[in-house]
């Protein structure tokens, strides 16, 4: 099998058979919902491979997998104190493929892999984005954000509890008072 031309329409059966490797390196501004979530100006790239195989699954016939990586730093805004910060994207994941959405369902919960249906045209480069958005922090955050909400050291978590009392300490001294 020739390289293949168009990532958006791949055959994934004749990848796997050809246990092909394909890798690069795609600017992050082409992956057009991640872009949309990130913060500020979308620059860097996502540097994915894929290597496809033909291996027996759980019941020994012949399977068609996929095995993706992909990583990139986007750019997101931290929830503590709305700066930008960089986040790290990692994905590391083996796809099998199944002849249909029915053998999906019914063989999800035995499997560690993640089944996807086998397409004569299959996108590629929309696994790849799909999994990277999957792979984003829900709450965005520096490992050490210098926000007044965020105590960054226990001297300062120390000191914003000795300002507020605590009011199941003042309930106990109400109720341990005599009339």
């Amino acid at each position: 099998m020739q390289k293949p031309k168009n990532l958006h329409a791949l055959d994934v059966k004749a990848f796997a058979k050809a246990q092909m490797h394909l890798e690069g390196d795609t600017p992050l501004v082409e992956f057009e919902r991640l872009a949309a979530d990130c913060s500020g100006e979308v620059t860097g790239h996502v540097s994915w491979s894929a290597q496809g195989a033909l291996d027996p699954d759980q019941s020994g016939k012949d399977a068609t997998w996929l095995h993706l990586e992909a990583k990139a730093t986007v750019p997101l805004t931290c929830q503590r104190c709305l700066h930008p910060v960089p986040v790290e994207l990692l994905i590391e994941q083996d796809f099998r493929f199944v002849a249909d959405e029915a053998t999906a369902l019914a063989e999800d919960d035995e499997s560690e892999e993640d089944l996807l249906v086998l397409e004569d045209s299959f996108d590629l480069m929309a696994l790849i984005e799909d999994e990277l958005l999957m792979s984003m922090p829900l709450v965005p955050m520096h490992p050490a954000c210098l926000s007044e909400q965020a105590p960054t050291s226990p001297e300062e978590e120390a000191i914003l509890s000795e300002a507020k009392p605590n009011p199941f300490a003042v309930l106990a001294s109400l109720k341990t008072r005599k009339h």
